[in-house]
């Protein structure tokens, strides 16, 4: 995909993100690239595997080399780009194996967030998560893929922000954008906004129970790739 796509895919959003960095003093440009960029590796706009060409993107976004060089060093810093020397950048692509281990560590550090949400949860986060959850499910019947993806990704920051870690909630968001453009190929697999849908009651109903075992286990089931799902994800990379 060109970044003359990946430009126009950003829309209105992009360009309230762009005043919006432009408001803040303390945001480079290199990290507002990079932000854009790691938006378009999460959406799947820029492919694993795919080259990414520095003055292309530079000539797209209006800016010079050595702030799309230092985003691309960023971007390396968090495992979402290689770079190759003489080759350039690349969107990191991870082996079927690795995927596997790394969504085995996500589902713990989520199932840990689900914890602490069942012990520290206020009344409050009842009518948020309930109405997340009410636009999933109105939402799952539209056949737009990348709208319930987004939406399901507001209800696990939720979760991330009931626990009231901020340490625990930035590791699991730095290891959740580093798969987010397979665990998007997740949400395409068969029946999997059902389950989705079923699933995310059966956390809700823990947290807001303060259960914690049970909330623990829910969400850990729910981000864990087992059984099928599992055999299913693996199949798509043959």
């Amino acid at each position: 995909m060109t970044m003359e796509t990946v430009a126009q895919k950003g829309g209105k959003r992009a360009k309230n993100r762009q005043r919006t960095a432009a408001a803040g003093p303390t945001l480079t440009l290199a990290e507002t690239m990079r932000q854009r960029l790691e938006e378009a590796i999460a959406a799947g706009r820029l492919e694993p595997g795919s080259r990414l060409d520095e003055q292309e993107i530079a000539l797209r976004f209006g800016v010079s080399r050595t702030p799309v060089r230092e985003a691309f060093r960023l971007l390396a810093a968090n495992n979402l780009v290689e770079l190759r020397g003489r080759q350039g950048a690349t969107v990191r692509a991870i082996s079927p194996h690795a995927l596997v281990e790394m969504f085995q560590v996500m589902a713990e550090l989520e199932g840990l967030c689900a914890r602490l949400a069942a012990r520290r949860v206020t009344a409050s986060w009842s009518a948020k998560i309930n109405a997340i959850h009410e636009r999933l499910v109105a939402s799952s019947g539209d056949g737009d893929i990348d709208q319930f993806y987004d939406i399901n990704q507001e209800f696990h920051e939720a979760i991330y922000e009931a626990s009231r870690n901020a340490f625990l909630a930035d590791q699991t968001r730095r290891l959740r954008n580093q798969v987010a453009a397979y665990r998007r190929r997740v949400t395409r697999m068969p029946n999997r906004i059902a389950d989705t849908l079923r699933e995310h009651e059966e956390i809700i109903q823990a947290i807001l129970a303060h259960d914690q075992e049970r909330a623990h286990r829910a969400m850990r089931d729910h981000v864990n790739l087992l059984g099928d799902n599992l055999l299913d994800f693996l199949a798509a990379f043959g």
